[in-house]
C-alpha cells in the first residue's frame, strides 16, 4: 500500500513543492486547508497538481476538525507546515501570529499522540528562533534569543515538539530552514517583492521601490531544496532536530544589485529607497546556518545557488507580468 501524508498549509509556497515531491516518491498526498471566501486564489500554488491531491477542509485551531481529518486519512507522515509566516505582520497581529504558530502546533502533536501515533511529525521550526545570537555561524546547538512574536511563538512550538517527542514518545523533528524562496513566494517577502518592483520599473509600471533594512543579511536557498530535507528527516532512524542551510550570507543590498543588474536596470541605488514603514520594531540583523548536521545525517545538501535561485525568479515572474499584460 502506499504511504499516506499529511500536509497542513499545502497551499503555500512550501506545501506546493513538499506535495509534488511526495507524489513523486508515489505517497498518497492529503492537504489540510482552512476554507476561505476566495478558494480560487487559495489554492493557486498546487493547481497545476490537479486531481491527485486529497483536500480537506480543517484549521489548527479547531481540534474537532483535525481530530476528523486524522480519522479520515490515517496518515504515516504528518507535515506540520501552516503558520502565519510574515515576520512584519508579526508585530502588527502578535495574537494571531501566537495562537496559529504555538497552539496550532500544540493541536496538530494533541491529535497525532490520540488518533495517529505511529506516525511520524515534522514541524517547520524557523532560524528566525535565533534572532541576533552571538553563536555564529549558527548551528542546532546556538543560543536562541528571539526578536518578533513570530520567532518567539516558533520557539514554543519547537520545544514543544521536542516535549511530546519525549513525553509522548512520537517521532516528531524539528527543521530549523533558514530562508528559503521560490517563484512560488508570496510578493510581500522580500526576494519577490525586489524581483517583481525591478521588472515593474524596467516595464514602466513603478519607478521606484520601498524597502526595509538594506543591510540585513540573511541565508537564502532554494524551497525545492528545502521540502527534500524535511522529507529526508522523516526518513531518518530517530527524530531530530536539524537546521536546514546553504552558509552563505548575503545582505538585502546585494539582492536589489544583483537583481537590477540581471534585468538590465544597472545600479539599484538609481530605483531603491529606504521607509520606515518597512523597518522591524525589533531588526533582525544577521543570520548564516551551519547544516553539517543534516549534510553528514541525512546526506542532504542543496542544489541551487542563491543566483539560480533567482534566475528562476525573474524568469518564471517576468513570464506572468507578461502573460497579465498582455491579457489586459
Amino acid at each position: 500500500m502506499k504511504r499516506k501524508a499529511l500536509i497542513t498549509g499545502i497551499a503555500g509556497q512550501d506545501g506546493s513543492y513538499l506535495a509534488e515531491l511526495l507524489l513523486a516518491k508515489d505517497y498518497d498526498v492529503f492537504g489540510m486547508i482552512p476554507r476561505r471566501s476566495t478558494p480560487e486564489t487559495q489554492t493557486l500554488r498546487i493547481e497545476h497538481i490537479g486531481s491527485q491531491l486529497h483536500l480537506e477542509y480543517g484549521d489548527v485551531l479547531d481540534l474537532a476538525s483535525i481530530y476528523r481529518v486524522m480519522k479520515l486519512v490515517h496518515p504515516d507522515e504528518i507535515y506540520h507546515l501552516a503558520a502565519q509566516s510574515h515576520v512584519r505582520i508579526s508585530f502588527t497581529e502578535p495574537i494571531h501570529t501566537t495562537s496559529v504558530i504555538s497552539l496550532g502546533t500544540l493541536n496538530m502533536l494533541e491529535a497525532t499522540s490520540e488518533f495517529a501515533p505511529w506516525a511520524r511529525f515534522y514541524h517547520a521550526a524557523s532560524s528566525e528562533m535565533y534572532g541576533n545570537t552571538p553563536d555564529y555561524p549558527i548551528n542546532e546547538d546556538s543560543r536562541m534569543i528571539p526578536c518578533s512574536p513570530y520567532a518567539a511563538a516558533k520557539l514554543q512550538a519547537y520545544h514543544l515538539t521536542q516535549i511530546f517527542r519525549v513525553s509522548k514518545r512520537l517521532f516528531a523533528s524539528n527543521g530549523i530552514l533558514f530562508n528559503h524562496e521560490s517563484p512560488r513566494r508570496g510578493l510581500n517577502f522580500v526576494t519577490a517583492k525586489v524581483v517583481k518592483g525591478a521588472l515593474d520599473i524596467r516595464g514602466g509600471r513603478a519607478d521606484r521601490l520601498e524597502l526595509g533594512n538594506l543591510d540585513a543579511t540573511r541565508d537564502w536557498g532554494h524551497a525545492e531544496d528545502y521540502v527534500r530535507a524535511m522529507w529526508l528527516m522523516l526518513q531518518a532512524p530517530q527524530p531530530g532536530d536539524y537546521v536546514v542551510a546553504t552558509g552563505r550570507e548575503v545582505s538585502v543590498r546585494d539582492l536589489c544589485a544583483y537583481v537590477f543588474d540581471k534585468v538590465g536596470l544597472g545600479d539599484y541605488r538609481k530605483y531603491v529607497v529606504t521607509s520606515e514603514r518597512f523597518l522591524r520594531p525589533f531588526e533582525l540583523e544577521h543570520l548564516r546556518g551551519d547544516a553539517s548536521k543534516a549534510r553528514r545525517d541525512l546526506d542532504w545538501q542543496p542544489t541551487w545557488t542563491f543566483e539560480t535561485m533567482l534566475d528562476e525568479m525573474i524568469e518564471v515572474l517576468g513570464r506572468r507580468l507578461s502573460a497579465a499584460a498582455t491579457a489586459d
